[in-house]
């Protein structure tokens, strides 16, 4: 549902505005200038019950007759934050001086007297349990919707009671109690000083009609306004004139007779263009699906409707006959150019307007695209990055990048509120065709068709003037940006990791069909089966069937075969030993798949150790490679550090070139660290943008440092990479402690590419990590962006579930992560060794940072060779060798914690590094 925006309204500066907001009537307050809730009896029809029916009492205690046409009564469960559910209109009716308007529900059963003839009937439910629930009289007909404060915020809502066990009451708490199946809860005298455990108690039902006395708005009656739209729009977030009845002008600038927006747009003639001095919007939205399908863009009309907030959208509500064309010619309307970023002020002035976006933009959002038709899109030529990859968490910077990406945000709909994967499934989705990208990065132009700018379902959208269809008729223009294979990376042996999207080769079908368990499953539009939801007891997370699996075990395979990499480490891979399988089996189903598609013996799996943990997750993590190129040395190693009984274990592998010596072995650690979403005690969610269990992703962090130095030593190497899905942005506590440990972020240091996206915002959860005499040895790395960045509808799981059919076998979206290649010389040639000491004798601090080292031993002489100083694979200075020492000035090296390596040349080719020197 929309979402209200809660900054209160402004008042409007035009003399006209204020005299309306001094005839308008005031919400509920203490002083009791309006309706109120006066009694609710909520256990009609119950066993003992007093009445038959429940009721709600209507009470004015004012001292005029109040209008209740386009009210209505509302009605939501005691917990919920969603949109009331119940809403009943209390039709053509006012309420007298004095007086009360009835307002009957449900019948549990068939107990107790029928209530007095009600004025309002209906059949909701009001809860009557212990639990209770949350009444409201509104000025609207719209359901209210969120959270306790934001619907006490709304500028549609008279008076609330929350009752029972109620999250949403008014005052401090409780909320109201006293009720039963012989008692209902009552004002003393109408008294309302906003606190509903104070003004209501139990006593017995006096349910009193008003009859036919309350029919019609009453007198006097007031008669609609004139006023311009400028002035129903008002200069603050709200119309000052909510709840009014108001006439204007304006010319129909988009319509929307199908797809759920039931309305159109009306402008006032003449208006447009400049932007410049602008400060209330002459567009407003035109709720009434009669109207729409009566009017044509460009017709000159006269409304007469009641002013509404829709969840933040200012529009005026029409009945039947409230138009009228008018046959004057009206001066045109000029789309306003904009430009983005933007902040919600200045939204604020052009809700409801033709626009014209100016300026580039990218692709940001994708997400929603094959739901409910919507594309969001950054100013500027980057999408938006997750706050916490590039800052970090809590900071001024970290709050400076999420303010900033709220201005650079819009997002364009197709003119309607329909869902392409549910009620419209059979309607072809627009934006999205076989083939097409829709690409999250891809570069976006608008096509110079006007939009509305509006603000609907909590975000500001750029509306089409009528609603999209799967013609290819957009009004952007997006680029193409997919890359049939990374780049070339380099080095002798290349490493990938990838998170293969919960491949489980035991379907949810045969898991039923083994007797362990029942399933339910996400179906596609016809109703079969795609993939699982969830199992009873330790159940698959995958394909739903064979045919399913195959779907997505061609992708993966496509997508591993396209990766050019020597050893590919697995994450979200089935454990097959939590099903009674052998651990591997899953893992050697992949491997086959794979030799298949190569026809030849290619790839090998490394197969799992001797000694595993007792209790380990139903996905897991693991290693496959090419035989040609790499082979295991020894056995693999599972890591049962207690840091990660909430995760995937880490899984060591020492590797050693095919051909190659022991002096050229090499370390890989896969990783899958605990996930964001969930946590408490201290894994609950601090807000500065980590999420859920950043205290057991530290920890694990930690524990995977020690466990790295462990395998290092067991295999006497220096060159050690930690692979996998950390879970952790690029700033965030786990990826710094393994910065400070020595660690390089490498394809950080060769890539502005990101590997996933959550909510619109691109980061990276997935890294390469190398120690430092592995980043020494690195020659590239890449991010292959063909998961993250494509369109959900494009994977196994969304396997027709609109009619247009967008799968193919092809390697993009064959997960929700990218996978990252890195490439390294793995073999030492033997004219490259280097001496047997560099020893650090002297560091200046900054500003004027220089280091002094004593170079000796080697089968070089020292003297004359040069010593290079690296920030990682950076080269922040160098100086010649003399006498054995040389003193290097170094430029360009970070704050804070740094870990230089230093390196010798003799014959102009770098040697491995042998010391390094961590400066403070």
């Amino acid at each position: 549902m929309r979402a209200r925006r809660s900054t209160a309204a402004l008042a409007a500066g035009a003399a006209l505005v204020a005299g309306l907001l001094a005839a308008a009537p005031s919400q509920a307050a203490p002083d009791g200038d309006d309706l109120v809730i006066g009694e609710a009896y909520l256990n009609g029809g119950s066993s003992g019950a007093t009445y038959l029916n429940k009721f709600v009492e209507i009470q004015n205690p004012t001292d005029r007759p109040i209008d209740v046409s386009g009210w209505s009564v509302q009605y939501r469960s005691y917990s919920s934050t969603a949109a009331f559910t119940g809403v009943v209109p209390l039709g053509d009716h006012h309420v007298e001086p004095g007086g009360s308007l009835l307002v009957s529900g449900n019948s549990n059963a068939a107990n107790g007297q029928a209530l007095p003839t009600p004025d309002v009937t209906s059949s909701i439910a009001f809860s009557g349990n212990a639990n209770g629930g949350t009444l409201a009289l509104v000025r609207s007909t719209t359901a209210l919707s969120g959270d306790r404060a934001t619907v006490l915020a709304s500028d549609a809502l008279v008076d609330l009671v929350g009752y029972g066990a109620s999250a949403t009451y008014e005052g401090a708490g409780p909320a109201a109690s006293g009720y039963s199946v012989t008692s209902s809860l009552q004002r003393s005298a109408s008294r309302d000083t906003d606190d509903n455990a104070a003004d209501l108690r139990g006593g017995t039902p006096t349910p009193q009609a008003c009859g036919t006395a309350c029919d019609g708005a009453g007198t006097p009656v007031e008669p609609p306004a004139a006023a311009t739209i400028a002035e129903i729009q008002g200069t603050g977030t709200a119309s000052p004139l909510v709840g009014r009845s108001v006439t204007t002008t304006g010319v129909v600038t988009a319509a929307y007779p199908t797809g759920g927006f039931d309305g159109v747009y009306l402008q006032t003639e003449g208006t447009g263009g400049d932007a410049a001095a602008r400060t209330a919007s002459d567009g407003v939205f035109v709720h009434s699906a009669a109207l729409a399908g009566d009017v044509r863009v460009g017709d000159h009309l006269k409304v007469t409707g009641t002013v509404e907030e829709s969840f933040g959208l200012t529009q005026l509500d029409v009945a039947a006959g409230g138009w009228t064309r008018l046959d004057t010619a009206a001066q045109a309307v000029k789309p306003t150019e904009v430009t983005f970023p933007m902040d919600d002020a200045r939204r604020e002035a052009l809700e409801g307007m033709l626009v014209a976006p100016q300026g580039r933009f990218t692709l940001t959002d994708n997400f929603g695209t094959n739901t409910f038709g919507e594309i969001g899109l950054a100013s500027g030529d980057t999408g938006l990055p997750q706050p916490t990859d590039v800052a970090r968490p809590g900071t001024d910077e970290y709050r400076a990048v999420v303010a900033e990406n709220a201005r650079r945000l819009v997002t364009v709909d197709d003119g309607a509120g329909v869902n392409y994967t549910a009620g419209a499934k059979n309607t072809p989705v627009p934006w999205l065709r076989p083939d097409n990208e829709v690409r999250t990065g891809a570069p976006v132009t608008f096509d110079g068709d006007p939009l509305v700018l509006d603000y609907r379902f909590s975000k500001w959208r750029l509306q089409p003037t009528q609603q999209l269809t799967a013609d290819g008729d957009e009004p952007i223009t997006i680029g193409s940006t997919r890359q049939a294979a990374p780049k070339d990376v380099g080095g002798d042996v290349k490493i990938a990791s990838f998170n293969v999207l919960n491949y489980f080769t035991l379907t949810g079908e045969a898991y039923e069909r083994s007797g362990l368990g029942t399933c339910t499953y996400y179906t596609d539009r016809n109703g079969n089966r795609v993939t699982v939801n969830r199992c009873s007891g330790t159940g698959p997370r995958g394909a739903a069937d064979d045919a399913n699996l195959q779907r997505q075990q061609a992708k993966i395979v496509n997508a591993i075969d396209g990766l050019g990499a020597d050893v590919v480490s697995l994450e979200e891979i089935e454990n097959s030993a939590a099903f009674g399988m052998d651990r591997d089996t899953a893992l050697r189903t992949l491997v086959a798949a794979l030799n298949e598609k190569a026809g030849r013996e290619e790839w090998a799996a490394v197969a799992s150790p001797s000694r595993v943990p007792a209790q380990e997750d139903v996905i897991r993590t693991a290693f496959i490679h090419k035989v040609g190129v790499v082979e295991p040395v020894g056995e693999s190693v599972i890591d049962d550090d207690p840091a990660f009984d909430n995760a995937r274990d880490p899984l060591a592998q020492e590797f050693r070139p095919v051909g190659g010596k022991a002096a050229d072995d090499f370390v890989v650690v896969v990783n899958h660290f605990k996930s964001k979403g969930s946590g408490d005690g201290e894994d609950a969610d601090t807000g500065d943008g980590q999420g859920a269990s950043n205290a057991s992703r530290v920890k694990q962090a930690q524990a995977l440092v020690t466990f790295a130095d462990e395998q290092k030593q067991a295999a006497g190497t220096d060159t050690v990479f930690l692979t996998g899905d950390f879970n952790s942005y690029s700033k965030e506590d786990p990826v710094t402690v393994l910065e400070d440990a020595g660690y390089v972020n490498v394809p950080a240091r060769y890539t502005d590419k990101t590997t996933y996206q959550f909510g619109g915002l691109l980061g990276s959860l997935d890294h390469v990590f190398a120690s430092p005499a592995a980043a020494a040895k690195v020659t590239g790395a890449d991010v292959w962006d063909i998961n993250a960045d494509e369109s959900l509808a494009r994977e196994y799981s969304r396997y027709d579930n609109n009619v247009t059919r967008l799968y193919d076998t092809g390697p993009y979206r064959a997960s929700d992560h990218d996978p990252a290649v890195v490439g390294f010389t793995a073999k030492a040639k033997d004219s490259q060794v280097g001496p047997t000491r560099i020893a650090v004798t002297g560091y200046t601090a900054p500003p004027r940072v220089t280091l002094t080292a004593t170079v000796t031993g080697g089968d070089v002489t020292a003297d004359g060779g040069l010593l290079v100083v690296l920030d990682g694979w950076r080269p922040v200075g160098a100086a010649t060798v003399r006498d054995g020492q040389a003193t290097v000035r170094l430029a360009g090296v970070g704050k804070g914690r740094r870990v230089l390596t230093l390196a010798y040349t003799g014959d102009r080719r770098l040697r491995p590094a042998v010391t390094l020197y961590r400066t403070r």
